[in-house]
């Protein structure tokens, strides 16, 4: 094989033993690498009813075809199973080292099955696998873990792991790698922690070669070119990062305050992007090979907030700062370097910690049941928090089943803005249509990293949508979804992939991605096949879902009953109804959103 390995190991956690096998070809074409192998071997394995922390399930390590390859931004994984969150799907996402690192073993996919008597943790010196004891690292955070990972095996190795939280089982506990990077969403940390693994180390020099190098350097080339001249012009993000972004949104009344209360958030200008860069930003920390470098090295020199990683992004600042209404963005910077070293997701712990505030606030908590007051706007309070959902410890053992189950407990689940039991990110979908239908049919609960329509609604790459407009929004959704599943399956990064690939015409994607992965892998990809791939990938993704029961496609009471009371979608609900019989029809799913037996077969499922 060009492109990919073509080699999955597969550790069997139980037995302690390790096995490789070959990909069939025709799977490997058919579903691209990355999300797509992943979901492809999930469905073909796992029970859909299987109980998410039951050693059954079974944990995906996906790399992509242009992962570790010159194509700009070609160095993300996928963590996919099923999400002890949402009891549906999980594919979580991350950049940094360690994509680059788990592809050069010689290995496409590592799938984990079972569950290890006792802490381990995987070494994968190319085809040198060992599966290792971490009793002694058991309890131990994520810097403290990839410190000791490190020094048993190779410096230059690169690590991701668990902390606490997810050998607690919290369900919204994080796979941490390099440290500082996350698949974040869905509780797959919580899964990692079910099977006593608490880390894997990579390390190798294999590169599978390209099928056409020359073309495969050269366009490469033409696009880092490309990106390089929008860097240099002095590129928002480059700049500021994603924190730019609390701006953009509260200017549209979409920036979630106060647990979804607002849209506005007064002290929006003490969390921003220009802020961090100047009282907090040591430099902008890249991905490996990434020209964009979005990341931020911060530190907080002195005080009570007093730390030094990387973070926070826009939907950190969204969750900790305005969700829950803290100003201060030395505490939001601190909410997010505990999650990085406690091995939590921002946007659920954020987000569950402002639920309990609202219901703190609004007499259905009472103080004695939380152990302190908790309002909004108390940062040290939320910090508190944080740390007690990492360990389970007291109060926080509530918050760490995520807010759904803990407001349902507490008597009132209408307070949890959620789809499938997983938060919302940054973007209040009453101000913004399609985000709405987007989180309410996304396979993995609400992310913005399922098809992120704000691109062309809140920022206007490729073009302008109108955010209030409900009209177009079924085709614009499906095709995000679409186009994210490519991408996922592909190892590239979003943020090349969107905001520079097409920033002036949607359909360069395909184009370019059928480019690069035909000069990689020698598959004769086209424009059509490549985009049909991406529907079958979302597609099988879908079949999983309603086999797991997670048939509803709908969005909280808050979203479509309760009008955005201030900004500039004041009166704006999101009208779901208006547009979800539209997307069924454009997917070719039937008037319950099951996939048609029509639609299955036109995409070979």
């Amino acid at each position: 094989m060009y492109g990919w390995h073509g080699k999955i190991l597969r550790v069997d956690l139980t037995n302690s033993k390790t096995s490789i096998e070959d990909v069939d070809p025709k799977i490997a074409k058919d579903y691209l690498g990355g999300r797509g192998w992943a979901i492809r071997y999930l469905t073909d394995e796992v029970d859909p009813l299987v109980e998410p922390l039951d050693p059954e399930n079974k944990l995906i390590f996906a790399t992509g075809p242009l992962t570790a390859t010159t194509a700009p931004t070609g160095n993300r994984y996928m963590v996919v199973t099923k999400s002890p969150l949402t009891g549906a799907l999980a594919h979580s996402n991350s950049g940094g080292d360690f994509p680059t690192w788990l592809k050069r073993t010689g290995f496409d996919l590592v799938i984990f099955e079972g569950k290890a008597e006792k802490p381990v943790y995987l070494w994968v010196n190319e085809d040198e696998v060992e599966i290792r004891s971490a009793e002694h690292l058991w309890g131990q955070d994520v810097p403290g873990t990839t410190d000791a990972l490190l020094a048993a095996t190779n410096p230059k190795a690169k690590v991701a792991c668990i902390g606490p939280a997810g050998e607690n089982l919290v369900l919204m506990a994080a796979i941490m790698n390099d440290k500082d990077r996350a698949a974040a969403r869905s509780g797959v940390g919580a899964v990692m922690g079910s099977k006593n693994l608490k880390g894997v180390v990579a390390f190798g020099k294999k590169n599978p070669p390209f099928a056409d190098d020359e073309a495969m350097r050269s366009l490469s080339k033409k696009i880092y070119k490309e990106v390089g001249v929008d860097m240099k012009a002095g590129s928002t993000l480059r700049e500021h990062g994603t924190a730019y972004v609390p701006q953009v949104t509260n200017a549209l009344g979409i920036l979630p305050t106060r647990n979804w209360q607002e849209g506005t958030f007064e002290g929006v200008d003490t969390i921003d992007g220009p802020t961090l860069t100047e009282k907090y930003l040591i430099k902008p920390k890249p991905c490996y090979r990434c020209p964009i470098a979005c990341g931020r090295l911060t530190e907080v020199p002195s005080g009570k907030y007093a730390g030094k990683g990387e973070g926070p992004e826009y939907e950190t600042i969204s969750s900790f700062g305005s969700g829950c209404g803290v100003d201060n963005l030395a505490a939001v910077t601190k909410a997010n370097y505990w999650c990085n070293e406690l091995g939590l997701d921002t946007i659920s712990t954020g987000m569950t910690i402002a639920v309990a505030m609202e219901m703190y606030e609004k007499g259905y908590l009472a103080e004695d049941e939380i152990g302190q007051p908790l309002r909004f706007g108390d940062a040290d309070a939320m910090i508190d928090m944080v740390q007690k959902m990492a360990y389970r410890d007291g109060f926080g053992n509530e918050l760490a089943e995520g807010s759904y189950r803990f407001a349902d407990k507490y008597g009132h689940p209408e307070l949890a803005v959620t789809t499938r039991k997983q938060e919302f990110p940054g973007y209040d979908p009453r101000g913004a249509q399609g985000m709405g239908l987007l989180y309410a049919t996304s396979n993995k609960g609400a992310s913005h990293m399922e098809g992120d329509v704000a691109y062309e609604e809140v920022f206007g790459t490729p073009v302008k949508e109108d955010p209030h407009s409900v009209k177009g929004k079924a085709e614009l959704v499906a095709w995000y979804q679409d186009a994210f599943s490519l991408i996922d399956s592909s190892g590239l990064c979003v943020f090349l992939a969107l905001r520079y690939v097409f920033n002036k015409d949607r359909l360069i994607l395909p184009t370019i991605l059928s480019e690069l992965m035909t000069y990689a892998t020698g598959v004769d990809y086209d424009p059509y096949d490549i985009m049909n791939a991406a529907d079958r990938v979302y597609t099988l993704e879908r079949t999983f879902l309603i086999k797991a029961g997670s048939t509803e496609d709908t969005l909280p009471p808050r979203m479509l009953n309760e009008p955005l009371p201030d900004g500039p979608a004041k009166g704006q609900v999101n009208r779901l109804d208006e547009m979800l019989p539209d997307y069924y029809k454009v997917r070719g799913w039937d008037e319950n959103g099951v996939p048609t037996e029509e639609k299955k077969a036109e995409l070979g499922i």
